[in-house]
């Protein structure tokens, strides 16, 4: 007979920990003891200070207000992430997180920009994208999408550690206990391996029937415990290696997050109110630590205000996020690099997969196994997101670009790429996080460029085109004309 999951222990705070802490208690509190044991003399990694637009439906499933979110965590509004240096040393493109245009009816936008290309036009595919049009310019304000108005979608930069600790806050405030400790051994059941009790420095025990493995890249329970594989993809992700610190607040507000490519790696920069986020990802074959510091401290806007950080990772996915009765959230279940900023929406997707089969009856050998298919599945569709930016390069300066451009593809990522070249078409694979409106910012954003488009707008008229075209920059150009800039916005909700 199965035992039933009455009490949780998450090992491990930091964002990971105190989500999980506090999507577990908003919907099984009721019916669920939850324990969070963290340490205060242990540091944490932050997830990320950048997100996607999936941070608000967190935020509100947990009915965290927007402006009081905004005031506690140093947030500010971001619109999407500009590239730069990635298609080329000198190119430029932003992959915004609204739509591109509006689809008309059973042929999308982009092959409406791709009929006028081919007849000899000069179209920029982001005179079309509000988000750009805000963004280039350091304005924000919410607006509503319309028939000839293009969504408009956000997400926010803000501060890991303070986000953190308003989710601590909340969590604790509703009932999870919260034990500061460390684990100092860990006590598995002789006949099912499963785990049963930590053991802590300050002499107690703690049981649990499910644990949420949140230890960061030490994976305690899921690694040193039950030993499960880490599966490396390090041959289509080379780079091992981050450098992080923090410099003052920018002097213009911009509501996108830059990531900026190097030789040996990528530089990012997130605008926060009070202060800015930098850091460089890199690959060890090509910058010693050392190198990579003072890269860093030359490209960051004003003076270092904390120590430089130093970060090894692997990157790559567990071959069972969940076994046993462990669950791995967070880099303890994997990492993938922060390019797309989607490290705070994988734990966010984890637990969402978790309270949606959680063994309120016992552990299920199928729930497992489907828990663990999902996020493999997942993990998999973003790797090759962010293999996309690096492959689809024109760069060759180092022996990372020249690799990258060279290296095999998984068949699913070929097929993607090879069916936009050819014929403009690009389709979003079942529930994959990233949508046409994204792989069509990229490719575009680093020079793929189709050799056809749809047959509809083949046949569309090319003065009808053109027409279509210009209503459209015109509706976008009428909130642009009011919207305040992104600082002022921000000033208005503290």
């Amino acid at each position: 007979m199965k035992n039933t999951v009455r009490h949780v222990v998450i090992l491990g705070g930091g964002t990971a920990g105190w989500i999980s802490a506090a999507m577990l208690v908003q919907f099984l509190g009721a019916d669920t003891r939850i324990s969070l044991v963290e340490s205060s003399r242990i540091g944490t990694i932050g997830v990320g200070e950048a997100t996607i637009p999936t941070i608000k439906t967190l935020n509100s499933s947990l009915d965290l207000g927007e402006q009081h979110f905004i005031r506690q965590v140093d947030a500010t509004f971001k619109l999407g992430i500009q590239f730069e240096g990635w298609g080329g040393k000198d190119s430029l493109y932003m992959h915004t997180f609204g739509e591109v245009g509006k689809d008309q009816s059973f042929c999308p936008f982009h092959h409406y920009v791709l009929r006028a290309r081919l007849a000899g036009k000069d179209v920029d595919l982001w005179d079309y994208s509000l988000n750009y049009q805000a963004a280039r310019r350091h304005l924000f304000a919410p607006v509503r999408s319309g028939p000839d108005m293009p969504a408009m979608d956000y997400a926010y930069h803000f501060d890991a550690a303070l986000y953190a600790n308003y989710l601590r806050d909340y969590a604790v405030s509703k009932g999870v206990e919260r034990i500061d400790a460390v684990v100092e051994s860990v006590r598995t059941d002789p006949e099912s391996g499963h785990v049963t009790q930590l053991h802590l420095d300050n002499d107690d025990t703690l049981g649990g029937d499910l644990f949420i493995d949140c230890s960061g890249f030490r994976a305690l329970l899921i690694e040193q415990t039950l030993g499960v594989k880490f599966i490396d993809w390090d041959h289509w992700l080379p780079c091992d290696r981050a450098v992080a610190v923090q410099s003052g607040k920018l002097a213009s507000l911009p509501p996108y997050t830059r990531s900026i490519a190097h030789p040996g790696g990528w530089q990012w920069q997130i605008p926060l109110q009070s202060r800015t986020g930098n850091g460089l990802v890199y690959s060890s074959r090509e910058y010693s630590d050392d190198q990579a510091r003072a890269i860093l401290e030359s490209g960051i806007d004003g003076d270092a205000t904390t120590d430089y950080n130093l970060i090894r990772f692997r990157v790559g996915v567990r071959e069972r996020p969940w076994h046993k009765n462990v669950v791995a959230v967070g880099l303890s279940g994997g990492f993938l690099e922060p390019l797309e900023s989607t490290s705070i929406h994988l734990v966010h997707s984890a637990l969402l997969r978790l309270i949606w089969c959680f063994p309120h009856q016992g552990i299920s050998r199928f729930e497992v196994d489907e828990f663990n298919r999902q996020v493999r599945h997942e993990w998999a569709q973003i790797r090759d997101f962010i293999i996309a930016h690096y492959h689809l390069n024109n760069r060759d300066d180092s022996e990372l670009w020249r690799h990258c451009a060279s290296m095999e593809l998984s068949h699913e990522l070929a097929h993607k790429i090879s069916l936009y070249r050819e014929t403009g078409k690009l389709l979003r694979e079942c529930e994959a996080l990233f949508g046409i409106p994204s792989w069509l910012q990229v490719l575009e954003g680093q020079g793929v460029r189709p050799g056809e488009c749809h047959p509809i707008a083949a046949a569309t008229a090319l003065e009808e085109v053109d027409d279509m075209l210009a209503r459209l920059r015109q509706s976008i150009s009428r909130p642009i004309g009011a919207m305040p800039s992104h600082a002022q916005f921000i000033g208005m909700l503290a």
